[in-house]
């Protein structure tokens, strides 16, 4: 998918996948993880979401990457932050307080830049990638992340040829082959959402449910 298209949403403000307030599943299940206080979560297309500012103020480290400036910049302004700059080879770092928000690809990344990461949270990266991303994101880039880490991975169920993505959709067994090979995976919950979600019924939809997932990486001699 070529950056320019997420580029123009953005600067059109075609953002539908933005939420004004932390997700509700986050909130619920991410306790769950039992994760020690500082420890840095990953969130890979983190957009300006809530959640980052969430995840902060429960006492973690939060490492995001976003291709859009304009969705950077956004999320400082409108959280009242003046964040500290800097250039790396992984792109342009942005950090005030516990969060960090990296404007660049989230694919130019390597176990360096995640080496420190305790936890991934994914509400809408896997989601918003064709198949053959899916494949990169999944297989290339989480294999990056250390043994140990943990996250919860939020889906996207419907019958892809009743809608065109993103967001895509994205099936229980194809989540299980991207991550088994490297990941203990859980199906934690999934809920029928389409009455909640006017786009999708409105646009002919018949089925619409999202899975959260509860992800842990497996270590070398697991």
């Amino acid at each position: 998918m070529d950056p320019d298209f997420w580029y123009q949403r953005w600067r059109e403000g075609r953002i539908g996948f933005h939420q004004d307030q932390p997700l509700p599943l986050l909130l619920e299940h991410w306790p769950g993880l039992g994760l020690a206080p500082g420890s840095q979560v990953f969130v890979p297309l983190a957009g300006k979401s809530h959640d980052l500012a969430w995840l902060a103020a429960q006492g973690h480290r939060v490492l995001g990457v976003e291709l859009s400036p304009l969705a950077v910049a956004q999320f400082f302004d409108e959280h009242a932050l003046t964040p500290q700059v800097r250039d790396s080879r992984y792109g342009r770092h942005y950090r005030a307080g516990d969060i960090e928000l990296i404007c660049g690809d989230v694919f130019a990344l390597d176990a360096q830049a995640l080496s420190g990461c305790a936890a991934v949270y994914d509400r809408a990266a896997l989601i918003a990638l064709p198949p053959v991303l899916r494949c990169r994101y999944g297989g290339e880039l989480h294999a990056l992340l250390p043994a140990g880490c943990r996250g919860l991975l939020i889906t996207l169920e419907y019958p892809q040829h009743e809608k065109h993505g993103p967001p895509f959709a994205v099936s229980e067994a194809e989540v299980r082959e991207l991550y088994g090979r490297d990941w203990n995976v859980a199906t934690l919950e999934r809920r029928n959402i389409l009455a909640q979600e006017p786009g999708f019924a409105g646009g002919g939809v018949s089925a619409l449910d999202t899975v959260v997932y509860r992800l842990a990486k497996l270590g070398d001699d697991s």
